[in-house]
Order: C-alpha cells, then structure tokens, then sequence
C-alpha cells in the first residue's frame, strides 16, 4: 500500500505495523525505514479522489493511469515545483480533461505530477492495485478530496 503522510515530503511503502504506529518506507533511492504514528495524517493514494465537472470523483489511480498511457509509462519532463501555473493547468487538461477547475488546485496538480515521477521511478507503476488493497487500518485516514 502507498502512503502520502502530511508534513514529509515523497511518499511511503506500508511496511509494517506496529504498537499505535505503521513502519513505512520511502519510495526514493533511500529507502529508507521510518516510523509514522497515529497523530501523523495518513493518507492511502487508493482513497484519493479528484472532482469532474459532473459531479463525480475519478480515483487517484485512474488519473495516474491516464498519465501513464499519455508519457508511455515514463516520467514527466515538466518539473512540478518549477514548472508555471499555466503549464500544470495544460498538463492537467490532458491528462484529466473535465476536472472541476473550480476545486481542483494549482497545487493539487503538482501534487500529482511529483507522486506520479515518484512511483514511476521507484518501479511502483500498476496504480490499480492502490484501490483493491484493503484499508490501512486505523492510522489511515480516508480522504475523498482532491490531493491536498
């Protein structure tokens, strides 16, 4: 399962869990082991969801998909942190073209683009399997939002 935790950059494996805390592991070259607790907001990418314009939620995974069938698997040119609000804006018209662009932020989009590089450096690319996996227990906490 894959992890965002608020407040640490990147994202995390589920490794293991412990007493009150998960054991997670960074998705970078590092990979390096670390604990998160309870008070940490925990966040599972199978539980993210992005707003359309009918009202619906397109799941995380699917976005990440379409970005993958669009760059052919491999990561994104376009630097998230330099790229312009005008540049995500197009990127995300491609990618997911009837998004709310009332809730879905500048900032959102970036969001994904960093984590969709991320997973597909770290080898992690069948985003499907994100939302059959089972809930992370009571230190995930489900968010059915846009990714904040």
């Amino acid at each position: 399962m894959i992890l965002a935790i608020s407040g640490k950059p990147g994202l995390y494996k589920l490794v293991s869990r412990g007493n009150k805390m998960l054991i997670v592991e960074s998705l970078d070259a590092a990979k390096k082991r670390q604990p998160a607790y309870a008070a940490d907001k925990i966040v599972s990418l199978g539980d993210i969801s992005i707003y359309t314009d009918d009202d619906k939620e397109v799941s995380l995974a699917s976005v990440l998909k379409s970005v993958k069938e669009k760059y052919d698997g491999k990561v994104v040119d376009l630097n998230p942190k330099k790229a312009t609000s005008a540049e995500m804006i197009a990127f995300f018209e491609n990618v997911l073209p009837n998004y709310d662009r009332d809730r879905v932020r500048v900032s959102d989009m970036r969001k994904l683009l960093s984590w969709y590089n991320i997973l597909i450096e770290s080898g992690e690319d069948d985003f499907e399997e994100e939302t059959d996996e089972e809930e992370g227990g009571e230190q995930a906490q489900p968010e059915a939002e846009a990714a904040e």
